[in-house]
């Protein structure tokens, strides 16, 4: 996963000129902070030090979870065509990026965060964007719990439950859910992530909401018991990146867990009109109106490609595709994980 080039030139200019020790020393704050977790009391970038250490150190990271969620709600509804965004507790504007690049037709963008500072940087940032969207959105000075918040095509609220209560996270996944119509939650890749993601998975459908990505379905998760459902987007680094985060490899693996939503009976017809799903042609037997999600890195050895699937019954199970398959064993050796299997055709 690449920033975009007017991103990555942007965060250059952001980070340029700020002494390295004391950016380094805020970012180290900022990890051990996101480490320890738990409910904050105050904001966690509570100064201007902090927001530049974050647009160094979690930006990239974030932008590409987003990215890669954002990417597999459009693989998956086609149809989607959303022209307004709410980016819930956006900060610098990380997932507003991410969802500009997948939907280039948003032409009303919204950034909601408490943070003046980072909504200041963030505003900073776009200005030299391609994306007009970018350049012309708004930055708006609000806790998440504050009303009215204004609707949108599509909603994100990426990387904001963990500073949540369990009370103050249902109220703002349910405030979110009345915002818009089709809705990303992205949360970090740990158990605890899961959870978080799952308790707002359930309390989505049971609004109303129907599961479009990851899940292929909307039973019970059948990872619950023993296990957690995460992704994995590989960001390539920036020296600057490398710098701050003291790591010598080009890339980081950013984990995440996610949940893309839309309702049942879409609010705004006259802004998008679904559509029925677009259908896909089984090359493994699958229900070909609604493929499985490869849950870890498939296995590839010779003549076989081993998939963990989540399938469209709520089960998850073990696949093995081999050679004699023909198209079937080609598209797995393509997969990834995350992906749809089978691949749309």
């Amino acid at each position: 996963m690449t920033l975009t080039d007017e991103l990555r030139e942007a965060l250059d200019t952001a980070t340029a000129g700020v002494d390295r020790v004391a950016l380094t020393a805020a970012v180290e704050r900022l990890i051990s902070r996101y480490r320890t977790g738990g409910a904050a009391h105050e904001p966690i970038l509570a100064t201007p030090a902090d927001v530049t250490a974050y647009v160094a150190y979690r930006m990239p990271a974030t932008f590409g979870a987003a990215r890669l969620a954002l990417g597999q709600l459009a693989l998956a509804r086609p149809d989607l065509r959303p022209r307004s965004l709410l980016d819930l507790g956006g900060g610098t504007g990380a997932a507003a990026w991410a969802a500009c690049d997948v939907f280039p037709e948003l032409a009303q963008v919204t950034v909601v965060d408490q943070v003046a500072d980072a909504l200041d940087l963030g505003r900073s940032l776009a200005s030299g964007a391609l994306h007009e969207g970018l350049r012309s959105a708004q930055w708006r000075t609000a806790r998440l719990d504050a009303k009215p918040v204004p609707g949108a095509d599509l909603v994100t609220l990426s990387y904001v439950l963990s500073e949540l209560s369990p009370r103050q996270r249902a109220e703002v996944v349910s405030a979110a859910a009345g915002c818009g119509d089709a809705m990303v939650v992205l949360e970090p890749g740990t158990p605890d992530g899961y959870r978080r993601i799952l308790a707002a998975r359930t309390q989505l459908i049971a609004g109303g909401s129907v599961v479009v990505a990851p899940c292929p379905h909307d039973e019970a998760c059948p990872l619950a018991a023993d296990d957690w459902c995460h992704f994995a987007a590989r960001i390539n680094r920036s020296a600057l990146h490398r710098r701050v985060k003291g790591g010598e490899l080009g890339h980081e693996d950013e984990k995440f867990s996610y949940v893309a939503v839309l309702p049942a009976h879409p609010g705004r017809p006259a802004e998008w009109s679904p559509g029925p799903p677009r259908r896909r042609t089984s090359v493994a037997g699958s229900d070909p109106a609604a493929p499985a999600r490869v849950l870890r890195h498939p296995v590839k050895r010779k003549g076989l490609v081993q998939l963990e699937l989540c399938r469209p019954d709520g089960t998850a199970s073990r696949e093995i595709v081999s050679k004699r398959q023909g198209p079937a064993y080609r598209a797995a050796r393509e997969i990834a994980w995350g992906d749809a299997w089978p691949p749309a055709t």
